[in-house]
């Protein structure tokens, strides 16, 4: 739900108006009765995932999940 607040009520109401936004809502505020600024709530920018971006740039070992006697030692001090 968009709602219009004018600006001089939002400087004296914006702790509320922020908890509202941060509940999802939107605020249009005015100026004048004007539009002038919109309160939304931010998301952090996030790249576009591409599946498969690394295909063909990383090779797993074939002894990756290999674990030996000799590497318990070297990890665990045995």
């Amino acid at each position: 739900m968009n709602e219009t607040v004018n600006i001089a009520d939002a400087t004296a109401h914006l702790s509320a108006l922020i908890t509202r936004v941060e509940a999802g809502e939107e605020i249009i505020l005015t100026r004048h009765g004007k539009p002038v600024a919109r309160l939304t709530q931010l998301r952090p920018h996030r790249p576009d995932r591409s599946p498969g971006a690394w295909r063909g740039r990383v090779r797993i070992a074939a002894d990756f999940d290999r674990f030996t006697p000799a590497d318990a030692r070297e990890w665990y001090g045995e």
